[in-house]
């Protein structure tokens, strides 16, 4: 990957890019919170159902391509592709990161 990327982020991305759902899971903290478009999922239990039910049966990769520091978060834009109405839809994902991990991690079209 080109961006120069927090490791945790950077791990989750290129683990979201082969659909590898433990990949994607390992950078987050256990008791880190995702919201996706405005609904809370907390913990790894709770996210794993996410990406097994609303990421990989759409085979949804986000591909960065802006990446800024916004209040200690870190800000990353860019489109995902999938087979989803729209696609490719254009995503920011606003990172929280602590202790080398990633805490939240909130997403919205």
């Amino acid at each position: 990957m080109s961006m120069n990327l927090p490791t945790p982020i950077a791990r989750y991305i290129e683990a979201n890019a082969r659909l590898d759902i433990d990949g994607m899971l390992k950078p987050f903290l256990r008791d880190a919170v995702f919201i996706d478009n405005g609904k809370r999922f907390t913990g790894e239990a709770a996210i794993r159902q996410l990406f097994e039910e609303e990421v990989i049966p759409v085979k949804a990769i986000f591909t960065p391509d802006t990446v800024r520091d916004e209040g200690g978060d870190v800000v990353v834009e860019g489109p995902a592709h999938g087979d989803f109405p729209g696609s490719p839809l254009r995503f920011t994902y606003r990172f929280t990161l602590a202790n080398g991990a990633i805490k939240m991690l909130e997403t919205t079209v």
